[in-house]
C-alpha cells in the first residue's frame, strides 16, 4: 500500500487553529502493531452503542481479533459491520473507521502471520495461538477507512482516507 496522504481532520470554527504538522503514518502503523489493548466499538442492533477492550494484531494492513461468535461483539458485527477501534492512550491517539467480518478460515500464511503477531505480543500473558487457531472460526478482521491521529493535538491532528465506504 502507498502511504496514505494527510489531511486536517473536520473541526468546528475556533476549534484549532494554526495546526504545524501532521502525524506521520508510519507512527501510525507502529502504534497499531506495538499495541497490546485495543477497544472495539460496534453498534447493537437496537442502534446503542457497545465497546469492548480486545487484543488484536496489525498485519497486512488490516486488525485482526478473535473470540466467540456468540459474543456481543460478534453479534453486532454481523447485523452491522461499521466499527471503530482506537488505542487506549488519550495522548498519542490513533483512531481507526472502518467494516469488519469474521472470517472463517483464513488462507494459511494470513493465518501464520496472525499467530506470529499475536504471540509477539501476548505469550508473556498466556495467549500463543497457532495457525489453525481459527479453522472453525472466530477471526476477525477489520479494514480501516479512515484513520484519525493526534501526538499533540492543537499541533498534528491528522486524517488518513484509506478507503471509502
Amino acid at each position: 500500500m502507498q502511504t496514505p496522504s494527510a489531511i486536517r481532520p473536520h473541526f468546528p470554527v475556533g476549534y484549532i487553529e494554526g495546526a504545524k504538522s501532521f502525524v506521520p503514518w508510519s507512527h501510525v502503523e507502529q502504534r497499531l502493531t506495538d499495541a497490546v489493548n485495543y477497544w472495539l466499538c460496534t453498534v447493537r442492533p437496537n442502534g446503542r452503542p457497545h465497546a469492548i477492550p480486545k487484543w488484536a494484531v496489525y498485519v497486512a494492513e488490516k486488525i485482526y481479533f478473535d473470540g466467540s461468535p456468540e459474543t456481543r461483539h460478534a453479534r453486532n458485527i454481523a447485523a452491522q459491520p461499521a466499527v471503530t477501534a482506537h488505542l487506549e492512550s488519550g495522548s498519542d491517539v490513533v483512531i481507526v473507521d472502518g467494516m469488519a467480518r469474521a472470517i472463517d478460515r483464513p488462507a494459511p500464511a494470513l493465518a501464520e502471520a496472525i499467530a506470529q503477531a499475536y504471540r509477539a505480543k501476548y505469550t508473556a500473558l498466556g495467549y500463543a495461538p497457532t495457525a489453525d487457531a481459527w479453522d472453525n472460526g472466530g477471526l476477525f478482521e477489520i479494514t480501516p477507512h479512515t484513520v484519525i491521529a493526534w501526538t499533540q493535538f492543537t499541533d498534528n491532528p491528522t486524517k488518513f482516507v484509506l478507503k471509502q465506504p
